[in-house]
């Protein structure tokens, strides 16, 4: 039986009235992107393209079948129902290949990206118990160094590495080797857990954040929206954005395969808008989620429509509000593509879309509540929701038949109840909804930094920056950044006997991109005489935002 969520109605009114949750029975996620599609052997799924110059095409049915393959391998090294597995690896078919897997068997697969180094890495596959890890050849070393600190590890296999078994790591090729191309579902449904994404770890460690193999359905409205409701027939999609990340599985692979179109694989390394552009214009991409520094970048480029033959309608951009400047850039410089803005987070996605073909854009605002979603602006300590312009924290109810809100924090029962007042899930973000039903963001009630689109905890660079032994106290913020949207900036003060310099500052930079993803590193650091404490000793942010005059 095929079946997708469709958005057919003439309004954005009369969508929101007529919508209803009705997933068929029988429901699970690898049916919902592989096994309910006509002609699955003649369907393409996924082009894969690599930096050298590779191409490779995989359709549903070689989807299906490959991860049948894996499903029976991570099966004979004791993976089974509601056991975990990190996932390692860029955009590489290897990486939605070991999801799908993972969900045959009832299993729940971690992502997590190349980008992390030792301490984001082991933190993760400890906290999340991973049994098996599937990683690429460049992250065996740094899995190898944290394995004895992760008792539940006992396999580790790699991608793109040697043909041979390398001590305990064995290659990805032969452990498919052998494998029946179909495997017998476990009996799993909407409600089984799937995935556990971490979060920045904003307000101390990183959180595991469970979704259920219904969640991915949760996205779809908010998707045919940013996508301007016509992806059935013609999409064809691509994101430069981590694969580890909600903002891409969502947003992009997971949802695209829903409706049966192709997505666009490239494991890069740091964003280029000629290549960016260039793939686009090679694959006929036709909608892509883009952060707004990608955007930003690709506003350098000179006469893009000119140079490349492309066949884009919409871009989809999150993570920070977007300015006019873009939405006009993309009308003029890319013949009519729309941008449409949209607004979520890891624990709840897609909680505010912008459709221009049914509302119009209002630069800054991050659009409206999807069909099949209630979100409000609430007073987070009673839950009560606030009149029209008034601001407050933005929430989304946890009761209704709508999947997209998570489960639990990973093991964290307090935390996760912290978040919860009545029906309301708190984002923990502050903004206001205006008379016309728009939402607008101003601030985060945490102190979470976001930087080229990636959120970003302090608490996590800080501990970082402390490993320097010229450190002794060090306070870490976010400051604007025309390019980035912020960029972190630590404080720094040092130990007696240590001297300031920009090598000292080099050096600092390294411990951190050693130790956390290459993202975190304090692109700007002030050193300082002394730090603003409170009475406890601890940091006080509040007052460096204020000496960068940010409040």
């Amino acid at each position: 039986m095929t079946w997708y969520v469709t958005l057919d109605a003439d309004s954005y009114e009369a969508a929101r009235e007529g919508f209803e949750w009705d997933l068929p029975e029988g429901y699970d996620a690898v049916w919902n992107v592989l096994g309910k599609h006509e002609n699955p052997d003649e369907r393409v799924a996924l082009y894969q393209a690599y930096p050298d110059g590779r191409r490779e095409t995989y359709t549903f049915a070689d989807l299906d079948a490959e991860s049948s393959r894996m499903a029976n391998a991570l099966a004979e090294r004791g993976v089974g129902f509601g056991d975990r597995v990190g996932i390692v690896l860029p955009q590489k078919p290897a990486n939605p290949v070991t999801h799908l897997a993972c969900w045959k068997l009832g299993a729940v697969s971690i992502p997590l990206s190349v980008l992390f180094g030792e301490d984001g890495l082991g933190y993760r596959l400890r906290n999340g118990g991973a049994s098996v890890v599937v990683c690429d050849a460049s992250m065996t070393g740094t899995v190898e160094r944290v394995r004895g600190d992760c008792p539940a590890l006992e396999h580790v296999v790699e991608v793109d590495g040697g043909d041979a078994p390398d001590g305990d790591v064995e290659p990805y090729g032969a452990v498919l080797d052998g494998q029946p191309a179909t495997h017998e579902r476990a009996d799993v449904g909407a409600d089984t857990p799937a995935t556990i994404v971490y979060t920045s770890g904003s307000t101390g460690d990183p959180k595991g954040v469970l979704h259920t193999q219904g969640s991915w359905v949760g996205h779809c409205p908010g998707y045919q929206m940013y996508f301007e409701r016509d992806v059935l027939e013609k999409s064809v999609v691509w994101t430069p954005a981590d694969w580890a990340w909600l903002g891409a599985l969502a947003d992009a692979v997971f949802t695209t395969w829903h409706y049966g179109r192709p997505i666009v694989g490239y494991p890069a390394g740091k964003f280029d808008p000629e290549t960016a552009l260039s793939l686009m214009d090679e694959f006929g991409v036709t909608d892509t989620f883009l952060p707004p520094t990608a955007i930003r970048m690709m506003m350098d480029v000179e006469a893009p429509a000119e140079r490349y033959d492309l066949e884009l309608d919409a871009i989809c951009s999150g993570g920070e509000p977007l300015t006019s400047d873009i939405l006009e850039w993309a009308d003029a410089e890319l013949e009519g593509v729309v941008v449409n803005e949209f607004y979520g987070q890891t624990e709840a996605n897609m909680l505010c879309v912008n459709c221009q073909g049914w509302f119009e854009a209002r630069p800054g605002s991050m659009g409206k509540v999807p069909p099949g979603r209630e979100v409000a602006v609430v007073d987070g300590e009673t839950g009560e929701e606030l009149p029209a312009g008034e601001v407050g924290e933005i929430a989304v109810d946890h009761t209704t038949d709508d999947p997209i809100v998570f489960e639990e924090y990973w093991r964290m029962p307090d935390e996760t109840g912290a978040t919860r007042v009545g029906r309301w899930h708190l984002t923990g973000d502050l903004g206001y909804r205006d008379g016309d039903g728009y939402f607008w963001y101003k601030a985060r009630a945490d102190d979470v930094i976001i930087t080229s689109g990636y959120r970003v905890g302090p608490g996590e660079v800080e501990d970082a920056v402390l490993e320097h032994p010229a450190v002794a106290q060090v306070g870490v913020i976010g400051v604007p950044d025309d390019t980035r949207g912020e960029v972190i900036k630590a404080f720094v003060e040092l130990r007696r006997g240590a001297d300031p310099s920009d090598a000292l500052r080099e050096e600092i930079r390294d411990v951190v991109r050693d130790r956390l993803a290459k993202y975190e590193y304090p692109r700007e650091i002030e050193f300082m005489d002394e730090l603003p404490q409170t009475t406890t000793g601890k940091i006080r942010r509040v007052a460096l935002r204020e000496y960068e005059g940010l409040n």
